[in-house]
């Protein structure tokens, strides 16, 4: 069964069971002034390795600013995860990403960069879910960043339709300025191995406006 990460920053502290493969795919439209200012295709590749690994490439294959377009800094991450109990777990994500989008064109950072993220999930009552994200990111680049969010969301898992919010911030760092805003988003479980998702993102703090839509398939066992 498909189990989306996005469309939030945020993520859970599940993954992919093992030797399956699952693909997250989003599109969304951003700009301060005006939406028409950029476009973003990003994707995610996940590979569960273990009840308690998951190992996923992820970054934007294409990126359209105002000085042109190509593909964003790629990465990679890790995502070590366990059970505190039948309704709560933890994970810690190590990632780093290469510096595979020109600079000069606002499309990747110039240098590799770090981050460690740190994650709890919860089931609350009447089909509640909580995911809280902490730590350091962009490290390598002078001043460290700091991404902090809260996500919640009622009716995933098995249902058809879903609901997600989010308030998220990223400090300003050595990496880019301060980004911060919150999230809305429906959710659509087409099939037990597909979830659509589409929703906006209002910023804050002069930060980017957005909309966006994406699709999460889970590809089948690969060993």
């Amino acid at each position: 069964m498909a189990n989306p990460e996005r469309p939030t920053y945020a993520t859970h502290a599940y993954a992919v069971a093992p030797g399956y493969v699952e693909l997250e795919q989003g599109v969304s439209a951003t700009g301060i002034s005006g939406l028409s200012q950029g476009t973003i295709w990003s994707i995610a590749l996940k590979l569960g390795i273990s009840p308690s690994l998951q190992a996923e490439f992820f970054g934007p294959a294409y990126e359209r600013t105002s000085a042109g377009g190509g593909v964003g800094d790629l990465g990679l991450a890790l995502k070590f995860r366990t059970d505190l109990s039948e309704k709560s777990a933890v994970a810690l994500i190590p990632g780093v990403t290469a510096p595979t989008g020109r600079r000069a064109l606002g499309l990747g950072a110039g240098r590799a960069l770090g981050s460690l993220t740190a994650v709890y999930s919860v089931d609350l009552p009447a089909s509640v879910h909580l995911d809280l994200n902490a730590g350091p990111t962009g490290v390598g680049a002078g001043a460290t960043q700091w991404f902090f969010s809260v996500s919640g969301s009622w009716g995933g898992g098995g249902s058809v339709l879903g609901v997600t919010g989010e308030c998220f911030d990223y400090t300003p760092g050595g990496a880019g300025s301060r980004l911060s805003g919150v999230l809305g988003a429906v959710t659509v479980r087409v099939a037990p191995w597909a979830v659509i998702d589409a929703g906006g993102q209002l910023g804050t703090a002069n930060s980017p406006n957005a909309v966006f839509v994406g699709l999460t398939t889970n590809l089948g066992r690969v060993f």
